[in-house]
């Protein structure tokens, strides 16, 4: 058995969403660069690389806009692309919808930990939302719970969503939500969210969205309270249309995870 300590653990996370490595840096993007979410361009795998290094000093890491293995993405599972270029040992995709070979739209863990089980849900509404949930340690009370979405556009579908993960999540003590929710704190969504789980949201207003000019926070890591958070920040990469936000927690030193 190993032993047990009584120090904090520290683990950096990182939730960002990738928009499948496309570089958007004005409005006018979405309209000329359009093409890219469904054919192929030169510029995603340098977007992948750059991102890749960016990733690097972090354990934990939540991907939303990830394609896993479309031919507009010259079929690479990006979320195993990743891991590769940036050192994690441990990665894992959900693929929520399917344009037939053209574009897989996924969710993207990638880990330095093993993680003993990740499961994956399809959320409420119309196809194509999902969420995964990966547990790190064998036993429910002990174990650190990863909980990685991309919600929906309209807020009643994100209301229904929000209430199916509070129902995964509601009695366990260390729990990771993060993800691009599509809300800012103060939204009814997020303030369910709060009322039916003891998750909290320990970010002053960080934005994320767009990239290029952000006053939107639409991206979140909300965490329960036995798992102290050191810091969170938004971060200065604009390789998306949104930025990636940034945690450090300390974990109980009772905690028993592998890796």
């Amino acid at each position: 058995m190993k032993p047990v300590s009584d120090r904090p653990r520290r683990l950096n996370l990182a939730s960002f969403n990738i928009q499948t490595g496309i570089n958007t840096s004005s409005y006018r993007d979405y309209l000329t660069g359009g093409w890219r979410h469904i054919l192929p361009s030169r510029k995603r795998l340098p977007n992948l690389n750059r991102i890749a290094q960016f990733l690097k000093p972090f354990d934990l890491v939540g991907l939303q806009e990830v394609d896993g293995g479309g031919t507009r993405s010259h079929n690479i599972v990006q979320a195993e692309y990743l891991a590769e270029h940036a050192g994690f040992p441990y990665w894992h995709n959900q693929v929520n919808r399917r344009f037939g070979n053209i574009a897989l739209h996924s969710n993207g863990l990638l880990s330095r930990l093993k993680p003993d089980t990740v499961h994956d849900y399809k959320l409420p509404g119309l196809p194509g939302r999902g969420a995964l949930l990966a547990r790190f340690g064998q036993s429910g009370e002990d174990a650190l719970y990863i909980c990685v979405l991309h919600l929906a556009l309209a807020q009643r579908t994100r209301l229904r969503q929000l209430a199916f993960v509070g129902e995964l999540i509601h009695d366990l003590p260390y729990v990771v939500l993060m993800g691009d929710f599509n809300c800012e704190p103060d939204s009814p969504e997020l303030n369910l969210l709060f009322q039916t789980t003891r998750l909290c949201d320990p970010a002053c207003q960080i934005n994320t969205f767009p990239s290029w000019r952000p006053h939107r926070m639409l991206d979140h890591i909300l965490v329960t309270p036995e798992l102290k958070v050191e810091k969170v920040r938004a971060l200065n990469f604009a390789c998306s249309d949104h930025l990636p936000v940034a945690m450090e927690i300390a974990l109980p030193g009772h905690l028993l995870i592998d890796g």
